[in-house]
C-alpha cells in the first residue's frame, strides 16, 4: 500500500498561562506499512504505539511546543525509537515540559523529509506560537496545521508568545496559496479545506471592515 493518513484522537489537560482546558487533540501518522512519521504525541503514548505496529518511525514531529501537542512525545519517542522535531523558535515552550530532554532535529521552513518514498514538507507559521509549523504533503493534497488553522479559522492567540497578526499573515502566505481544495488536518476538531478558510476569512474582514 501508498502513503496513507491514520487520526487517533487522545484527551488530556492543556496548560498555559496558569490555566487549565482539557482538550482532545489529533494525533496524525503519515506512511506505508514499513515507516511513519507520527505528528503531534498527544497526552497519551501507548495508543501512538499501538497504531505504528512496528514500523521504523522516522520522527515524532511537533507542529508546535504546547504542552498538550507534546507531552507524550518523549515517552513515545524512547518507545519507538525516533528522533523528535521541533522549530527552535518553541524551545523556551519545550522545557516547560521536558527540561531534562533535548529535541534531536529542529524543524525549519522548507525542509523536506522523506517517508516511504513521498516527500513532506516544513512550513514555518509563527502566530500561535513563534515556532508553529505546518506539515505539507502535496502527493495526497493535505497540510496538516496543528493549531496554526482549524476548521472554523485561525487559532488561538491573546496568551503568552502568541499574535493573532502574525498568524493571519502565515496563514494567508503559506496555507491560502495552496489549492483550494487542500484539505486541512487540524490539531482539534474536524478537518476542513484550504478554499473553505479563506473564504471564511475573508468574510470575517469584510464583516470587520
Amino acid at each position: 500500500m501508498g502513503l496513507r493518513i491514520q487520526r487517533i484522537v487522545t484527551s488530556g489537560i492543556f496548560s498555559l498561562d496558569g490555566e487549565d482546558f482539557e482538550v482532545d487533540n489529533n494525533v496524525w501518522l503519515v506512511g506505508d506499512d514499513s515507516e511513519v512519521v507520527v505528528i503531534d504525541a498527544a497526552h497519551a503514548h501507548r495508543p501512538i504505539v499501538e497504531a505504528v505496529a512496528g514500523r521504523q518511525t522516522l520522527g515524532v514531529l511537533c507542529t508546535h511546543g504546547h504542552n498538550d501537542h507534546i507531552n507524550a512525545a518523549v515517552e513515545l519517542a524512547d518507545a519507538v525509537d525516533a528522533p523528535i522535531w521541533l522549530h527552535p523558535d518553541d524551545g523556551m515552550l519545550w522545557d516547560v515540559v521536558h527540561p531534562d530532554r533535548r529535541i534531536d532535529d529542529p524543524l525549519q521552513d522548507g525542509l523536506s523529509i522523506d517517508v516511504a518514498g513521498d516527500e513532506l514538507t516544513i512550513f514555518h507559521t509563527p502566530g500561535h506560537s513563534p515556532g508553529g509549523c505546518c506539515i505539507h504533503v502535496p502527493t495526497l493534497g493535505v497540510v496538516f496545521s496543528g493549531d496554526t488553522l482549524f476548521n472554523g479559522g485561525p487559532g488561538a492567540t491573546g496568551r503568552s508568545f502568541s499574535d493573532r497578526g502574525t498568524l493571519v499573515d502565515s496563514i494567508r502566505s503559506r496555507l491560502f496559496v495552496l489549492d483550494p481544495d487542500t484539505e486541512v488536518h487540524t490539531g482539534h476538531g474536524d478537518s476542513t479545506t484550504v478554499g473553505a478558510e479563506a473564504d471564511r476569512l475573508a468574510g470575517q474582514a469584510e464583516q470587520g471592515g
